[in-house]
């Protein structure tokens, strides 16, 4: 007897295609993040006439003005990733003042303790968010702007105020999905169109950072008390404060694309 219904194989040809398609769009949006690892897992091994930590500073001022220089990345884009490696060096001035971790190497380009060059790993956020953006022709459906972009400062402001007064990230996630409730952003891969809750985004995209700080720790770019004797795995609940991190990133980006009149919440229904 001959079945009427239809084969499920051009369906799951379909299906992993798409998973290919969005895979290589991720890894092309990844592609400074990759370099700034790159340089780390070279510099464990590779001896250098300079401080690791120095070399890493210009290994990562090369690596930008390359990527600007082969049009990877626009003008515009840079400055707003330079935006990044601000607001990074500011939180990781304050966290190694209070001891939440350290950067044990010497270095010329120290200031309080911390090397410059660490602001290129808030900065291999941003060029995430913002080639992800690009790439995939994200759009956003119900975004509430004013509410997300008052979480997302509350967010930043607990990661230094919590050292003193009562830590409220469970409460700030909480808030992040109330403001982000019936939000959803739109991506594109191939010729499909497809759409995800937004906090499940940031999810998703602090699950990757830690498992990226359990990498970068064991290279030595830094390291936690927990770790000065011996390597261990980053404690899971670090995974929350990646996410959250994510959240003022993803606000910097969204308001930096309005400010330029790209609407982040132009998606039409």
């Amino acid at each position: 007897m001959t079945s009427t219904r239809t084969a499920p194989w051009p369906l799951v040809g379909h299906g992993v295609g798409q998973l290919l398609r969005f895979g290589w769009a991720q890894a092309r949006a990844c592609a400074f993040a990759v370099g700034i690892f790159a340089g780390l897992a070279l510099s464990a091994v590779v001896p250098l006439p300079i401080p690791r930590y120095d070399a890493l500073l210009l290994y990562g001022i090369a690596l930008t003005a390359a990527f600007w220089l082969l049009r990877l990345e626009t003008g515009r884009e840079v400055l707003a990733i330079l935006g990044f490696h601000v607001v990074g060096l500011a939180l990781e001035l304050f966290k190694v003042h209070v001891g939440s971790w350290s950067y044990p190497g010497d270095a010329w380009t120290k200031i309080g303790g911390v090397p410059l060059y660490s602001g290129f790993m808030y900065a291999a956020v941003g060029s995430y968010v913002v080639r992800a953006w690009r790439l995939l022709d994200l759009g956003l459906t119900d975004y509430r702007p004013v509410a997300t972009t008052a979480v997302a400062v509350l967010v930043y402001a607990n990661f230094f105020t919590h050292h003193w007064l009562p830590d409220v990230r469970v409460w700030l996630a909480v808030g992040l999905i109330a403001a982000t409730w019936r939000t959803w952003v739109h991506y594109t891969v191939g010729e499909a169109r497809y759409r995800m809750p937004l906090s499940l985004s940031f999810l998703l995209i602090g699950l990757f950072l830690w498992i990226a700080e359990n990498v970068s720790t064991l290279l030595g770019a830094w390291s936690y008390p927990h770790q000065e004797q011996a390597w261990e795995m980053v404690h899971v609940s670090k995974l929350g404060a990646w996410s959250l991190l994510v959240v003022v990133s993803f606000v910097l980006v969204a308001t930096w694309r309005q400010g330029f009149g790209r609407s982040a919440a132009a998606e039409p229904r």
